[in-house]
């Protein structure tokens, strides 16, 4: 099955007892053994039939044998995370979502040091790899600037050394590039974005392709419980059936955007790699089907008052969704990380990022260009 049928199709067989086409929610906490033959369920912490249609879907986009949800994306870094040893290093992106950035701020107490780097600067990444790495974190595009990493290259550089590959693909989502294709080890989703695509939902995942690593990660997750209910998974499954769908509008629309953006008198520099100018993006071309929704540009002016201004545009945290959002990272997603280190990365107070919903595009341009 070519992918937009697996996303309809996977983890979506007819009941075998009514013949629903669409299979019944399970939210039971815990299972009758003595009515199963075989036994396959003991309690929902460990395994959850509803769950388990999603991870099917989620790991068949990829070609991939295995992927586990989770009840957030945070939950799923946590689980990776988990993978690192006591006195090694983690190497991650240099721009990284702020709550990734506190999630490696924790590592310190485990052992762990945390090194970030210029994944798009190869020579970098060279200088910082050893053998003391056990991991290499990557976010492609990265949030909020939408810098783009070669994967093939990032994961070559990894493999010399032995350590894993952790992609987080959320910004891009399933529909616009797979990691795994290109030599990474996880593929890392918060599902509440694009995959479930509404905005109503929270819930994470990680795809991957190995048995050993199956076990030790699926382990963990039951063991500290940051597991989806029956409901959550049903959600996030019946988002993901129409993500081709969306991501086409989105990214049409975000293509528009960028380019009324690019002309505007109180716009500096625009962030998204579907833009000739970007400086990945002749990369983001060869590892994605398209550009995304996501883009980012420096506002010449106060940006509270830009963001009071939007009508159709929400300001809210998140992207991803139906509906178009608006956020000034500094102020909301990244306001966790301190202003020394946003500012050498190009994190300033005047930065917006915009995440291009399924609305009318002349509605979006339009209602932005007012506000400006």
């Amino acid at each position: 099955m070519r992918f937009d049928t697996r996303l309809v199709h996977l983890g979506q067989e007819p009941d075998g007892v009514t013949g629903d086409v669409v299979p019944p929610v399970h939210v039971a906490a815990t299972f009758e053994r003595r009515v199963q033959d075989p036994l396959r369920y003991f309690y929902s912490r460990g395994e959850n039939p509803t769950r388990e249609a999603l991870e099917r879907c989620l790991a068949g986009l990829e070609d991939a044998r295995f992927a586990l949800a989770f009840g957030s994306g945070q939950a799923a870094g946590t689980t990776a995370l988990s993978l690192l040893r006591a006195g090694r290093r983690l190497i991650a992106s240099d721009d990284v979502y702020g709550g990734t950035r506190s999630l490696f701020a924790l590592l310190g107490r485990y052992g762990v040091t945390v090194d970030h780097v210029d994944l798009t600067d190869p020579p970098a990444l060279d200088a910082a790899l050893g053998d003391d790495v056990d991991m290499v974190w990557v976010e492609a595009p990265t949030n909020p600037l939408l810098k783009v990493a070669d994967l093939s290259v990032v994961c070559e550089r990894a493999r010399r050394i032995g350590a894993r590959v952790v992609v987080d693909n959320t910004l891009a989502g399933p529909a616009l590039q797979q990691p795994l294709r290109f030599g990474a080890d996880i593929t890392l989703y918060s599902t509440t974005k694009s995959i479930a695509g509404h905005s109503d939902v929270i819930g994470g995942a990680l795809v991957y392709d190995d048995e050993e690593l199956h076990r030790e990660l699926s382990s963990h997750r039951t063991t500290t419980g940051s597991v989806p209910g029956g409901f959550d998974c049903f959600l996030v499954h019946r988002g993901l059936k129409t993500l081709s769908l969306r991501a086409a509008r989105q990214v049409g629309n975000a293509e528009a955007i960028a380019a009324a953006l690019r002309g505007c008198e109180r716009v500096g520099a625009v962030h998204y790699p579907g833009l000739p100018e970007h400086p990945q993006h002749e990369v983001a071309a060869r590892q994605m089907s398209a550009p995304g929704s996501i883009l980012s540009f420096e506002y010449l002016g106060d940006p509270e008052k830009l963001l009071d201004r939007v009508r159709l545009y929400a300001c809210a945290v998140s992207l991803g969704g139906v509906r178009s959002l608006i956020e000034c990272p500094a102020m909301m997603t990244h306001a966790s990380v301190p202003r020394e280190i946003r500012g050498p990365l190009g994190i300033s107070d005047n930065l917006i990022r915009v995440s291009a919903g399924i609305e009318d595009p002349a509605d979006l341009v339009r209602d932005l260009m007012d506000a400006l």
